[in-house]
């Protein structure tokens, strides 16, 4: 398969796009994901927001090497009840085109996968407040609890008073794996900016670097192709240039189209594949019959 810039594509598709076009594929059913970009303001009042970025590690199944942002699948204790603040949840139901409970699990999810990965929470003691710090013992403690999944997130919060702070997210996009794709995801990308006070932390596990980034910057990278990204992760920050700050991004997310965006594929009687994705030509991949490229 052909790649473009810094645009990871499996070397595997293009015989498994040939094998679900010969009826011997079974698609995997997508699991429900979520991510967040979290924004900073730099110092540069005309530089635009950074956005924090992880490596994903070599040894990784899924995106090896890539450069995406903290996230991750629903866990199915992800739809506990918490405490709210911000839109109701039949309110983020329509949101994000799913059930109440769906939606609740996705939301919870996008915060617990951000706490996890970055050790930035978004919740506080109240609807108004946000914790400042989460850097102690006792925080990381906790942190690593969820990602062994000793911990609910819902446990987490009741056991320290703390209200999920919803109204902190701005859903951004959603786009969903490729049929032919092994570890399928259905995921909603989320603005949020960084709370006053926290940190970013080094602590996922599944990366080898961590790095705000402005996205004029990490545009730039990909297109050098110094910079390896899946398609909607470039999507993301190729959305985020005309902004100049945290706040503007944010203010610029409601309304946006979250139509779910997903790879269509065809495959000719000589058995060269077209992959597209509907909406964005960039990203369009050919691969003639009988070989990969």
């Amino acid at each position: 398969m052909s790649m473009m810039s810094g645009a990871a594509v499996p070397a595997a598709w293009p015989e498994r796009i040939r094998a679900l076009a010969r009826g011997e594929l079974e698609p995997v059913v997508p699991r429900r994901a979520a991510t967040v970009l979290l924004l900073r303001d730099t110092a540069a009042a005309d530089s635009g927001p950074a956005v924090h970025m992880l490596r994903r590690r070599a040894s990784m199944a899924f995106a090896a090497g890539a450069y995406a942002f903290p996230g991750g699948g629903v866990d199915p204790r992800d739809e506990r009840p918490v405490r709210w603040a911000g839109p109701a949840l039949d309110d983020w139901a329509g949101l994000l085109g799913v059930d109440p409970a769906a939606a609740q699990a996705v939301v919870c999810a996008a915060v617990r996968e951000t706490f996890e990965e970055s050790g930035v929470l978004l919740a506080g003691p109240d609807g108004g407040t946000v914790v400042a710090d989460t850097t102690g013992g006792d925080w990381e403690a906790d942190r690593a609890a969820l990602v062994a999944h000793d911990l609910a997130f819902a446990d987490f919060l009741d056991r320290r008073g703390l209200v999920l702070r919803t109204d902190l997210l701005r859903p951004f996009a959603r786009w969903i794996t490729p049929e032919f794709e092994e570890r399928r995801y259905d995921t909603w990308f989320f603005l949020a900016a960084l709370p006053a006070g926290q940190l970013t932390r080094d602590v996922s596990g599944e990366a080898d670097r961590t790095a705000w980034l402005r996205p004029a910057d990490a545009v730039a990278g990909y297109d050098r192709g110094e910079l390896t990204m899946l398609p909607p992760t470039i999507t993301m920050l190729r959305d985020l240039l005309p902004h100049g700050s945290a706040a503007a991004a944010l203010a610029a997310a409601p309304g946006r189209d979250l139509a779910p965006v997903i790879a269509t594929a065809t495959v000719d009687e000589a058995g060269a594949v077209v992959l597209t994705w509907p909406g964005h030509e960039e990203f369009t991949r050919t691969a003639p019959g009988g070989e990969e490229r």
